[in-house]
């Protein structure tokens, strides 16, 4: 169903000033409102008593939903969940290489090539000029 230029554009008279309840129309009027300038998302987190991660995440949402509306075959709502379960579980991953590194790191500075070669090998897919100083 496609709605008209009209409907859009009056979908932003349905954010009253202390909104109640957030139904799926609120917040995609608030969204619309952000897209156009019309409002800034510091705008909206003092407005709304809403954080910055809840906007930004209700933000991306509005816009994967958006473009797979716009796909010659839109993907089903599993797909996509998957989709972004893949992408959670790949930064999960690199959080956790990260906190290894820095606990790596804890044991000391890297001042002999052993210490180098001891991270390397824990790290091998690691590099920097601090690893690819010392052969």
């Amino acid at each position: 169903m496609v709605k008209s230029q009209k409907e859009v554009v009056d979908v932003s008279d349905e954010l009253p000033e202390e909104v109640q309840r957030w139904t799926a129309k609120r917040r995609s009027a608030l969204i619309v409102s952000i897209i156009r300038g019309e409002t800034s998302v510091q705008e909206a987190v003092r407005k709304h008593g809403l954080t910055v991660a809840e906007v930004e995440d209700r933000r991306e949402k509005f816009l994967s939903a958006a473009e797979n509306a716009l796909r010659a075959r839109p993907r089903d709502e599993e797909a996509q969940r998957g989709g972004e379960i893949k992408k959670l579980e790949q930064k999960v991953g690199e959080l956790v290489l990260d906190m290894d590194m820095l606990k790596e790191a804890q044991k000391g500075p890297l001042s002999c090539p052993g210490d180098v070669r001891r991270v390397r090998e824990v790290f091998p897919h690691a590099s920097g000029p601090t690893l690819l100083a010392v052969p």
